[in-house]
């Protein structure tokens, strides 16, 4: 794979010169990007997956919940359905994508969750509902500029700086480096724990970011409890498992199980992978106990041959400066209410 990316290297100038005209044709004004009057958040990223979006959109549904009338708002990658579609109890993530199936089974109770390609028309959908939310969560839209959120927050991950890359297809990058002034927060998310100010303000100085942007750095704190549909085990009883990851990058997670001693077979799929009938025989076949994560489990629980035998590690995000990053949403919130 390293090797064919390094062969289309011939298309990084035709794809970057591409995205970079687009994106000046929406900031010019020769393309068209609708503003709305009503708090809009995108999370987003430059790059092509793996920043952190779900954790990201997870702690702002936390944060938001319990004060405003909140819906989420994604494409719904990997979904079997087409156009809007709202969930509901029957939904599951073949419906509306297993990250925004994640949304609905852990805040139903207290959020909307839709999915929708065109997101000025999931936009419009969602204000016709009653009651109508008061603040849209745009998750990955960072980059459909039809959209102009009021509040962007674009994440880029600590051991890949959106910096030290280049665009598709050789690099990881959607569009060029540029695109980062559109941001008004930058998350360095994925940070070891104890991160030194040192550091920070390196990598401060290499993000170099304008007067009106914020920088902020985030970790993933992983519980010492794995969870499965109705049992909670203790991480450190969980021994001799296989690990199964459809993401874009679970070195950290493994990283992280073999700091706590913990001995495992590892089973990796590619992001957002459809699991067929032969792997899930596969993971079924590969031991008494599976480990996955969240996103993983919303797409694998209803398996019979994973029954009673799957289990996922939840997580949390963690910033160095949550008050000051709260304040700062709910400042954005209350003045455009």
């Amino acid at each position: 794979m390293k090797l064919l990316r390094l062969l289309l290297f011939p298309i990084v100038p035709i794809y970057y010169l591409v995205t970079w005209l687009r994106n000046k044709a929406y900031d010019y004004g020769w393309f068209a990007s609708k503003s709305y009057n009503f708090p809009l958040i995108c999370v987003g990223n430059l790059s092509a997956g793996g920043t952190g979006k779900s954790p990201m959109v997870g702690y702002l549904i936390q944060l938001l919940k319990d004060d405003v009338k909140l819906a989420t708002l994604s494409r719904g990658y990997g979904r079997e359905s087409k156009g809007f579609v709202l969930a509901d109890k029957n939904s599951s993530f073949k419906a509306v994508g297993d990250e925004s199936f994640q949304y609905f089974e852990n805040f139903s109770t207290d959020i909307t969750v839709a999915v929708c390609e065109d997101r000025q028309n999931g936009i419009e959908q969602l204000r016709s509902l009653e009651p109508t939310p008061d603040v849209i969560i745009l998750d990955d839209a960072f980059q459909h500029r039809k959209v102009k959120a009021g509040l962007n927050i674009l994440l880029t991950t600590y051991y890949s700086l959106f910096t030290d890359d280049i665009v598709l297809p050789t690099g990881n990058l959607r569009e060029p480096k540029s695109g980062y002034k559109r941001a008004q927060i930058i998350v360095v998310t994925k940070c070891p724990e104890h991160l030194s100010e040192e550091e920070k303000q390196k990598i401060t100085a290499k993000i170099n970011p304008l007067e009106h942007q914020s920088i902020y750095f985030s970790y993933i704190g992983y519980s010492k409890t794995v969870k499965s549909v109705d049992n909670e085990l203790s991480l450190d009883t969980f021994k001799d498992f296989t690990l199964v990851t459809g993401i874009a990058n679970a070195n950290p997670l493994v990283k992280y199980l073999k700091a706590e001693g913990l001995v495992f077979k590892h089973l990796e799929y590619k992001d957002h992978y459809n699991f067929n009938a032969l792997d899930i025989l596969k993971i079924s076949n590969s031991g008494e106990l599976i480990l996955t994560t969240e996103k993983d489990f919303m797409r694998l629980k209803d398996e019979p041959l994973l029954k009673d035998k799957l289990f996922y590690l939840p997580i949390t995000v963690h910033l160095d400066k949550p008050e000051q990053f709260n304040t700062k949403i709910k400042t954005y919130i209350a003045a455009n209410l």
